[in-house]
């Protein structure tokens, strides 16, 4: 990620492709429009996609990303077009989390961060993961992410 104007960015307004892998996509960032006031940013992605690294199956999940911004915030299409680059990315479901927030840690540098991953049933046993990058920022509500303990059929 360069530091672009909001005039600059690459992706926005226009037909962008899927990156053939995480590695690959481009996370594209913006100044924090008020750096002075805490603030929480929450992205859900309900429809999270990967593939395990020993079958080849798909794997979803049901993503929460929640951050305190610093100097930038995310820029939400570069943000979605990185996650569906992990369509046919293979890597447990550890990793994608993991490997979600550390980006997002590198590439933005916020004051807190965290994910959870609620990653739904194989061979029957629902995986969440959570990955925390700093502490919360005292004065910062943050509410519940939300998502309810798997229940299967209830």
């Amino acid at each position: 990620m360069s530091d672009l104007p909001h005039n600059d960015l690459r992706q926005l307004g226009g037909k962008s492709t899927l990156s053939a892998s995480p590695d690959e996509a481009v996370l594209e960032k913006v100044d924090n429009p008020a750096p002075d006031a805490p603030y929480l940013v929450r992205f859900a992605v309900p429809e999270f996609t990967s593939l395990c690294p020993v079958t080849g199956q798909p794997d979803f999940a049901h993503l929460v990303i929640d951050y305190a911004p610093g100097k930038w915030i995310v820029e939400s299409k570069s943000l979605k077009l990185y996650m569906g680059s992990f369509r046919n990315h293979g890597a447990f479901h550890e990793a994608c989390t993991v490997m979600i927030g550390q980006r997002l840690v590198d590439e933005l540098a916020p004051l807190w961060l965290r994910i959870g991953g609620y990653w739904y049933p194989r061979g029957g046993i629902p995986i969440d993961v959570f990955y925390q990058h700093g502490t919360v920022p005292e004065g910062l509500w943050v509410p519940d992410q939300g998502v309810a303990p798997y229940r299967g059929r209830g």
